[in-house]
């Protein structure tokens, strides 16, 4: 008995880019081009009609953004596979897809070739990042700069508006020394300026762990 055949939908709002994917697509044996939309109701409407094993989206689209189309299809049809078709090769971008629930991410002047591979990796039950993708969002990537355990103590204190002074009672310290451990912390994080290490302690007190001193 033949394996089922992949069903996939086309979300793109250009029609001759629909129609290049359905004109190669459909020549896979094993692919089956079931459907397509072109905004944000006509995929909501064929992914509830039709059922398709995978969607290949476009990132963007006039009357919406593909992420959030993403997330707000997965939300109803968590079975959905989501493959992103992008112009873009911007690291966020991937970053959001990817958590948004999409299962790879393939440019679109990407060969043929490649978004065929990426259909079958993605529901062979792996993901798929466009090489381009892959060695750009990997190169973004910097280490977090590790704080010590003082550090992070001091960090989040920040966060809840303390002051130097108060820092230095409540961690049994000297004003001068909490001090120093401020300007360890904006030199480690690369910061400017009081109002920049506040807005950063603010933001990322709790993802800082390090050794204790």
């Amino acid at each position: 008995m033949a394996p089922a055949a992949i069903r996939l939908l086309l979300i793109d709002d250009h029609p001759l880019v629909r129609d290049g994917l359905r004109a190669r697509l459909s020549t896979v044996p094993g692919f089956e081009v079931v459907g397509e939309a072109g905004n944000a109701d006509e995929a909501v409407a064929q992914v509830e009609a039709l059922r398709p094993t995978l969607a290949l989206m476009d990132v963007g689209m006039r009357d919406t953004n593909g992420i959030d189309l993403t997330a707000q299809l997965l939300a109803s049809h968590p079975e959905l596979l989501v493959l992103m078709l992008s112009m873009y090769d911007n690291p966020e971008y991937v970053q959001r897809a990817l958590q948004a629930g999409a299962r790879g991410y393939v440019l679109k002047d990407a060969p043929a070739s490649e978004i065929v591979t990426a259909i079958e990796a993605v529901t062979g039950g792996g993901t798929f990042l466009s090489p381009a993708v892959s060695k750009r969002l990997f190169r973004n990537q910097v280490p977090r700069p590790v704080l010590s355990m003082r550090e992070s103590q001091i960090l989040s204190g920040l966060a809840k508006g303390l002051s130097s002074k108060q820092l230095a009672r409540d961690l049994d310290l000297s004003v001068r020394t909490v001090e120093a451990h401020r300007q360890n912390i904006k030199r480690k994080l690369n910061l400017e300026g009081q109002a920049e290490l506040i807005k950063y302690a603010v933001e990322h007190a709790t993802t800082h762990e390090g050794p204790r001193d």
